[in-house]
């Protein structure tokens, strides 16, 4: 019996996860002072993902540019 109640709610949490509503222009300003203030809660995981992502984009970049240098 408990491990189908544990069953049902491993299933049933993502779902709950997923019926977040949509971000509003309000959510998202409160966002972005809350970010510029460094307010927001996990202040320092969300800086270093920031950071990987803008270094990604970065090295993508790079990789085209060398590419587009090798083909001409």
């Amino acid at each position: 019996m408990l491990i189908r109640l544990l069953l049902a709610t491993a299933l049933t949490l993502p779902l709950l996860a997923c019926s977040d509503k949509p971000e509003t222009t309000m959510d998202k300003v409160e966002n972005k002072v809350d970010d510029a203030l460094d307010r927001r809660p996990a202040e320092p995981v969300r800086d270093a993902v920031e950071d990987a992502g803008d270094k990604v984009e970065d090295a993508a970049g790079d990789a085209k540019d060398a590419v587009k240098d090798a083909t001409n």
